[in-house]
């Protein structure tokens, strides 16, 4: 049985790198604007999969009782022994740390066994794809390669725990029907970061 966790970003509504130092917003508030977002996401991202029979869970990294469960790591873990989707917002709590890093942390911390990165490209690709015609995706990368290369997959903190746990990455395409399903099954998709990979997941 699969057991699925995702941590969620705000980006589509308050980036807070990018508002940060815009009519004197420090860069602290714009990441707790933006993790404020996250728990928007979450919600709403909730009631969607409850509304096709999907039991979840949202919890978020500083409390918000009267819309959501706080963090409670062996918490988290039971519902997803339950069978419940966890839905994990507002990053790590802290300011200055990215969804990515969340997404590490949090895989980490429950035990899961690969981060499935959703994005809006194919994979990794060894140039930007959007300025490069030929730019070649890539079926698999080490650690190494992706800090070394300075590949812009995730933050350098998020890639570093990933390594320091042994924590594979699988970076594919979210805007393709049938890739999230496929990801999780193992069925082979996008970049791999690391080792391979079996079960349980944390979607980012």
């Amino acid at each position: 049985m699969w057991q699925v966790a995702i941590v969620v970003g705000g980006g589509n509504i308050f980036r807070g790198s990018s508002w940060a130092g815009s009519s004197g917003l420090e860069r602290s508030s714009a990441d707790y604007i933006g993790m404020l977002a996250t728990v928007m996401n979450a919600i709403f991202l909730q009631a969607t999969m409850e509304s096709i029979g999907i039991p979840t869970r949202v919890q978020t990294a500083f409390r918000m009782s009267e819309v959501a469960e706080p963090y409670i790591r062996r918490r988290a873990v039971r519902h997803l022994e339950k069978g419940r989707v966890v839905i994990f917002a507002a990053g790590t709590g802290n300011p200055f740390f990215t969804t990515d890093t969340a997404a590490a942390l949090r895989c980490a911390e429950i035990n899961a066994e690969v981060v499935l990165k959703a994005t809006n490209v194919d994979g990794v690709y060894d140039d930007n794809p959007k300025h490069n015609p030929d730019a070649r995706l890539q079926d698999n990368l080490t650690y190494h390669d992706v800090i070394s290369k300075e590949l812009s997959v995730m933050d350098l903190t998020a890639i570093t725990l990933c390594q320091e746990n042994n924590i594979p990455v699988v970076v594919f395409n979210l805007n393709k029907t049938g890739n999230i399903a496929k990801a999780i099954k193992g069925e082979r998709v996008g970049t791999l970061i690391g080792d391979t990979w079996n079960t349980e997941a944390v979607v980012s």
